[in-house]
């Protein structure tokens, strides 16, 4: 599965800058046009172990997939305001990257006169409110005609969906209203923005300003939720982006960084999302492949092919440390080490596996 985040926030805010960072697309502002997207591969340092030990010619990584739309105002939602057509290109997310402007700077325009984070992540959710709130009655507007058809279920989700709509009207976002399994099926199709995770993004302009009143102000909006927060020297690190991997990394060190914004990024989102790596590796090629932690193995092996799912019946499973360590997969066998999984086998993270499994009849 490809991890897939879109970026939101006010104009102004430093959004594209911050996309410029994760990517190195070297997007301009914009001009018309209605989004950006880059495709990046997720950096994982045991790639290049394994790529040297199979002395594989081809790697496949992991890929985040970035979507920025242009800055919502207040009120850009409201009826068919443009900023229904820009959320259109993120309703398929896995997770919302919201960048805050956290910075002062009189030279940079902005849509108000103060910085107040707290109330630009309210005035964003009131946007992605509105948005979805019209998706439910649009929603609830069809099922109506269904229901008065006798059909039941209909009855039921429309009852789902009139609670989720009450809430958001009340200025609840639904990822904070706590919603059950049966009402997170009845809205699954609506595709609510609101529901997705989030991830803040505190733009400041320098490494020193990661303890400013700003920062701090968005770090409480975000633990008032449970979410997380990174701070990103957006400018800094757009232009760092744009130079070759050594450059880039000495550049890192004089700002005090350990990591790039894009990997900062990445790894914020895989554990907001619960996600683990695992890999195929052979003398073809080195495939990092994602799930969910928790999924058990023929879920795991079905991100591979379908038939894997369905037809599977065991997994082989080697340990990442264990290979490096003891060298081969020889090494690994005669030291006990690899295993043999089942189908309640919770895959780990750093698994190199092997799938065995009964391909479909023809």
């Amino acid at each position: 599965m490809a991890l897939t985040c879109g970026l939101v926030g006010l104009p102004s805010c430093g959004k594209t800058t911050i996309y410029n960072a994760i990517t190195a697309a070297g997007a301009g502002s914009y001009d018309g046009s209605e989004m950006n997207r880059a495709v990046i591969s997720v950096p994982d340092s045991r790639i290049q172990p394994l790529v040297d030990m199979y002395s594989a010619p081809k790697i496949v990584p992991a890929t985040l997939e970035v979507v920025d739309i242009p800055g919502l105002k207040e009120g850009s939602t409201a009826g068919d305001g443009r900023g229904n057509k820009l959320l259109a290109h993120i309703k398929d997310v896995d997770a919302v990257v919201h960048v805050v402007r956290c910075f002062e700077d009189p030279s940079v325009p902005f849509e108000y006169e103060t910085i107040d984070p707290a109330r630009d992540v309210e005035t964003i959710d009131l946007e992605l409110m509105v948005a979805d709130s019209q998706t439910l009655q649009n929603k609830i507007n069809r099922l109506t005609k269904i229901a008065r058809a006798g059909d039941k279920e209909a009855a039921r989700e429309i009852v789902d969906c009139q609670k989720v709509l009450s809430a958001l009207n009340d200025g609840i976002p639904a990822r904070k209203q706590g919603l059950n399994e049966h009402e997170l099926a009845s809205v699954y199709d609506c595709n609510l923005v609101s529901l997705k995770p989030v991830l803040y993004v505190a733009n400041i302009k320098a490494v020193t300003d990661e303890e400013n009143e700003h920062v701090w102000a968005l770090a409480q909006v975000a633990a008032s939720e449970n979410a997380e927060m990174i701070s990103v020297c957006g400018q800094d690190e757009a232009e760092i982006s744009q130079l070759d991997p050594e450059d880039q990394e000495e550049f890192l060190r004089e700002l005090g960084l350990e990591e790039s914004s894009m990997e900062r990024v990445i790894r914020a989102a895989y554990r907001m999302l619960g996600l683990v790596n695992f890999f195929t590796a052979g003398e073809k090629e080195v495939h990092v492949w994602t799930c969910r932690r928790g999924d058990k193995a023929p879920i795991a092996a079905g991100k591979i092919h379908s038939d894997m799912q369905h037809g599977f019946i065991r997994m082989e499973v080697i340990r990442y440390e264990d290979l490096i360590k003891l060298g081969s997969e020889a090494a690994v066998a005669k030291a006990g080490k690899q295993r043999i999984e089942g189908k309640d086998y919770e895959v780990q993270d750093g698994d190199i596996v092997v799938i065995r499994f009964s391909p479909p009849k023809k």
